[in-house]
């Protein structure tokens, strides 16, 4: 369904295994970027009025996860921590093509929202899969389920705004460049 080039080292959940409390910390910055990423959506293309109600519950779902997340945190006796710097995100955000007309703008910020979508499932259903804590397997199972919703509908919303060939040709030159980044 979600056609990554490349998967997830399965030992990256041994690494979440050893440091659970930076997992979840990253955790709650990503549900807060994507909260933060739809908004900026909407405020950018505000006459676009089937991108803007698609997009406001996910606005609520994204700080809800954060909230949940959070509670996690605090709930194992951890604290929040900072935020690190996103190299994955940042090298997304380099490859779109910033220089088209607003609705390839508009599908190359939706193309990077659900690749960041499709990874953040891939990795959930792995955590959901791998970790031992029965409790944080369904956690993340909860969360694999949604991003999947939302890697679908960013997808969906791309091919409203430009035809289904130009964004399926897109989609996989962004595949192949995520599985360099990856590499």
């Amino acid at each position: 369904m979600l056609n990554l080039k490349l998967p997830t080292d399965p030992r990256w959940v041994d690494l979440t295994k050893k440091k659970l409390s930076d997992i979840l910390t990253d955790h709650a910055y990503c549900e807060q970027k994507a909260a933060t990423s739809c908004i900026s959506l909407i405020v950018v293309y505000p006459d676009l009025k089937e991108l803007v109600k698609k997009l406001t519950p996910i606005v609520s779902e994204e700080w809800s996860h954060f909230s949940m997340v959070l509670d996690e945190i605090y709930n194992r006796g951890f604290d929040l921590g900072y935020p690190r710097k996103d190299e994955y995100v940042n090298e997304l955000l380099r490859f779109q093509n910033k220089n088209g007309s607003r609705n390839i703008v508009l599908v190359e910020k939706l193309l990077t929202n659900a690749l960041i979508e499709a990874r953040s499932c891939e990795r959930f259903r792995l955590l959901s899969l791998e970790l031992e804590d029965d409790y944080l397997r369904q956690f993340y199972h909860s969360f694999m389920v949604s991003e999947a919703g939302h890697y679908r509908l960013f997808m969906d919303l791309a091919k409203i705004y430009k035809d289904q060939s130009y964004v399926n040709n897109r989609w996989n030159e962004y595949l192949e460049y995520e599985k360099k980044i990856l590499k």
